[in-house]
């Protein structure tokens, strides 16, 4: 059962199921490397939003984008 990546623990990885939202929010987050069946870890979270990596590169995303992920 998929769950949004604002529920995932730190330091773990994760595979990303969907992205939901509208198509500018997931248009978004694909130019960003966040395409379903990536993998996604958790490497620091501050107030919901979190920091994350993909690829190898760290971004910072807020809660509500966090909320569209889901693992």
């Amino acid at each position: 059962m998929p769950m949004p990546l604002s529920f995932a623990k730190e330091s773990e990885s994760y595979t990303i199921q969907r992205i939901t939202g509208k198509d500018e929010v997931r248009s978004h987050l694909r130019n960003l490397g966040l395409v379903e069946n990536e993998t996604i870890s958790v490497k620091q979270s501050i107030a919901g939003s979190l920091i994350v990596e993909v690829k190898g590169v760290r971004i910072a995303l807020n809660k509500d984008l966090a909320k569209r992920i889901m693992i």
